[in-house]
């Protein structure tokens, strides 16, 4: 815990210093209104709190709040970060040397000299909100649902949230309007709305600080597989599980599991696929012995985040470590690799009537192939959010496309921008992958949603064809077996939402 020695303190009838005018900012809290100007830092160590940002060092964030500094700190930056002091040491981060190749900084952008990273000045933004979420530890009253948007809360992102069940719903506005921190409020307030925080007695401070870092540790230079994807995927789960069919049967435990799976089910990815980190031997593709790679990663980082906040510590340890496991398999579910077993094994259940939603293992199931629909629902939403992502993930492709072909390695289908359009990965994917997954669940769920899914899927895809009318055609003659063209496209394109996530 540092001690900031030069913070301003000063009473409010005394004229501030230009040197302190000078700092971007600075806060100061005191027990006692004579420790105002003392120079002396014994009586500095006895304020109550400080906080101070320093225009000289835009990456200094002090802070000090007693004995809650290293909370703090942990909650607002990873840059400051103290994991040992809670006693688990999270995997090792970055590539395998064969390539030096960062995957924190793999999809960054140069920023201009002296100018200030768009995370930090939205995490100094959002500072404000998450320090006045703890007026609810204060004794603020219970409401039915609790109270979690203060004042400072933006009154069109609150609006957004009242209609979070829509289809429609827009997560590049809602971001914006939240300042980069959609994968927060939403989960958050998801968790909320279901009752779950009370439910489970989970502790508020907890959950803020688990979603934070869940945020924090997705890498937001990527430009598809980021903290918005995996906000869009829990608003698209959220809508699945207030189908008619599941809101009858699922249980307030399998409500929990599925929103904190689509939460973290891309926790930490690389930014590349599957096939990248095998071929450059990363430690990764070693460690889980080529299979399930990412997904394993993604399960095993949301453990730890869960173990490092001890968001379930209160629980029997049966239960968490239950938790862990079934998390695990919802997340391992998104593996694009084994897209036809699942496909299969919910067509057999279908056409077997069989599926009976009082029996656990059926619920999971379901609950399984609700986040693989909302993994990879982008070309299912309206044309304005679907395109969007439709260019954002090809733009990752491509990025990796570029790395392999500097590194002289071969190129990945589908990441080569030579050989491959929007158009072309899109008509391939929606044919052979999305298709087929949705076709299925309308036949389970068949809602309005389901039909107005499809819809916009036939719709977007049209669209696409317009765009390159040779792109549908060309994509099927290079696959002469139906069962190869399936599999190929759910192995090689590794899906929008999945990528070998």
């Amino acid at each position: 815990m540092e001690l900031c020695y030069q913070l301003p303190v000063l009473p409010l009838d005394r004229p501030v210093p230009k040197h302190v005018l000078s700092r971007r900012g600075a806060i100061s809290f005191s027990s006692s209104s004579s420790l105002f100007g003392a120079p002396d830092p014994r009586q500095l160590s006895q304020r109550r709190g400080a906080i101070s940002y320093d225009s000289s060092d835009q990456t200094a964030l002090y802070i000090r709040m007693l004995g809650a500094s290293v909370i703090f700190k942990q909650l607002f930056s990873r840059d400051v970060r103290v994991r040992s002091q809670v006693g688990f040491e999270p995997e090792r981060r970055g590539s395998h040397p064969y390539l030096g190749v960062d995957f924190r900084t793999l999809h960054s952008r140069a920023e201009s000299a002296g100018s200030i990273p768009a995370q930090r000045i939205q995490r100094l933004f959002s500072f404000q909100r998450h320090l006045l979420s703890s007026r609810l530890l204060r004794g603020a009253p219970h409401l039915n649902p609790l109270h979690i948007l203060d004042e400072d809360y933006c009154g069109q992102a609150k609006c957004m949230l009242e209609k979070v069940g829509s289809w429609n719903f827009d997560i590049f506005l809602f971001d914006r309007l939240t300042n980069g921190n959609s994968l927060v409020c939403l989960t958050f307030h998801l968790l909320n709305q279901y009752g779950l925080i009370e439910l489970f007695q989970l502790d508020m401070v907890k959950v803020r600080r688990f979603l934070v870092l869940v945020q924090e540790d997705y890498h937001n230079q990527n430009p598809y597989h980021n903290a918005v994807h995996a906000a869009d995927v829990t608003q698209a789960m959220h809508c699945y599980l207030r189908e008619p069919k599941l809101t009858q049967s699922l249980t307030s435990c399998d409500i929990l599991l599925g929103l904190l799976a689509a939460a973290t089910h891309d926790l930490d990815h690389p930014g590349v696929n599957q096939p990248f980190l095998i071929k450059t031997n990363h430690y990764l593709a070693a460690l889980y012995r080529n299979t399930s790679v990412l997904e394993n990663h993604h399960w095993k980082s949301a453990v730890g985040l869960l173990r490092e906040t001890k968001l379930f510590s209160h629980l029997p340890t049966e239960d968490s470590l239950s938790i862990e496991r079934q998390l695990g398999s919802l997340i391992l579910a998104t593996d694009i690799n084994r897209q036809n077993d699942y496909l299969s094994r919910f067509r057999t259940h279908l056409d077997e009537n069989n599926l009976c939603l009082g029996n656990a293992s059926h619920r999971h199931f379901i609950l399984q192939m609700a986040l693989k629909c909302a993994d990879i629902c982008n070309p299912c939403r309206p044309w304005e959010l679907s395109k969007q992502w439709s260019e954002k993930v090809t733009e990752e492709f491509f990025h990796q496309g570029d790395i392999e072909k500097k590194h002289k390695l071969e190129v990945s289908p589908l990441c080569d921008s030579k050989a491959n359009t929007i158009a072309s990965v899109q008509i391939g994917f929606m044919t052979y992958v999305v298709e087929p997954l949705f076709a299925e669940w309308a036949r389970f769920s068949d809602t309005r949603l389901s039909q107005t899914m499809l819809g916009h899927l036939g719709l977007n895809k049209a669209s696409w064809s317009a765009m390159e009318p040779e792109a549908s055609g060309s994509f099927e003659e290079g696959e002469s077996e139906p069962a190869r063209a399936t599999e190929e496209p759910s192995s090689r394109a590794l899906s929008q939402g999945s990528q070998e996530s």
